[in-house]
């Protein structure tokens, strides 16, 4: 058998007891107070027979919820329907049954009052049993008066226990968010930090690359500077050196030493000069060979 048809069938047999259990305690209900006074304190009380009575309806209301979840899983469509239609029922049984818990107070309410003016005409007459009677209803109407403060406050009570362990409860499913929060916060902080170290760490390389670049530059600069300046001063020497030969030169071509010997005090070696210039003796470059024979 499916699990589904189980379970439907599960709800089935609990929404029958409950549905019995709870017209039984309405049909108290509504006999509540027939009787005499010190048969009815031997009974259960109206409060706690109404508080079962609502115990049952709630769990009605239950099994109708878990029957509309189910009704759409069964396998087959007459099986779907069958329980849509059995559901209906149970809404139509859960509100005559609301109605009858209500009818039944306002007939407990009556029995009682009829119950009380019974025992009051009783409690007027006289001889000894009315005496005893009234003796009685004394005792027992102070026993169940202090039997139902205690039971109002461990009623009271339970509701505040209750009240605290739901309260605790949340407050455990807080302290478990928060730290499940300041965990992944913790996590992420470790993250960050690590990130922020390396790039503390490329930061300062970066530095020392700026500092060593600039070094090399500025030293690159200065040797450039310092060649520019040896090659230029060169080439002026050499122009200067060049511009005076070619004027000792110029001066020994047209004749005048004056020139030359000025060429040689300001550098110019004499002996080269004289080894390369030939020196003007008033003859002519070129004699007639002349044929002796």
């Amino acid at each position: 058998m499916d699990k589904v048809v189980e379970e439907v069938e599960k709800t089935k047999k609990g929404w029958d007891e409950a549905y019995s259990k709870t017209q039984q305690h309405i049909k108290e209900i509504q006999e509540y107070g027939n009787s005499t006074m010190e048969e009815t304190k031997n009974k259960n009380s109206l409060p706690r027979l109404n508080g079962l009575a609502q115990d049952g309806l709630a769990l009605l209301n239950s099994l109708q919820f878990n029957l509309d979840l189910l009704a759409p899983q069964l396998p087959t469509d007459d099986e779907v329907q069958s329980a849509k239609a059995l559901l209906k029922t149970w809404r139509s049984q859960s509100q005559s049954l609301r109605m009858n818990l209500r009818n039944a107070n306002l007939q407990a309410k009556d029995n009682m009052r009829k119950t009380a003016q019974k025992e009051r005409e009783l409690l007027l007459g006289g001889g000894e049993e009315s005496t005893v009677r009234r003796r009685n209803l004394q005792t027992k109407a102070g026993m169940t008066s202090a039997a139902e403060s205690i039971t109002e406050s461990l009623r009271r009570t339970r509701q505040l226990m209750v009240q605290e362990v739901e309260r605790s409860t949340n407050t455990l499913m807080t302290f478990e968010e928060s730290t499940g929060v300041l965990k992944k916060a913790e996590s992420e902080y470790k993250g960050h930090r690590s990130l922020l170290s390396r790039t503390r760490n490329l930061l300062s390389t970066m530095q020392r690359h700026d500092v060593i670049d600039r070094i090399v530059l500025i030293v690159g600069f200065i040797l450039f500077s310092c060649a520019v300046l040896y090659v230029v001063s060169k080439r002026i020497g050499i122009l200067k050196l060049q511009r005076t030969i070619t004027a000792a030169i110029k001066a020994g071509m047209a004749g005048k030493p004056e020139l030359a010997r000025k060429a040689v005090e300001e550098g110019i070696n004499q002996g080269r000069f004289d080894g390369n210039v030939v020196p003007d003796k008033g003859l002519p470059l070129q004699q007639p060979m002349r044929d002796e024979l």
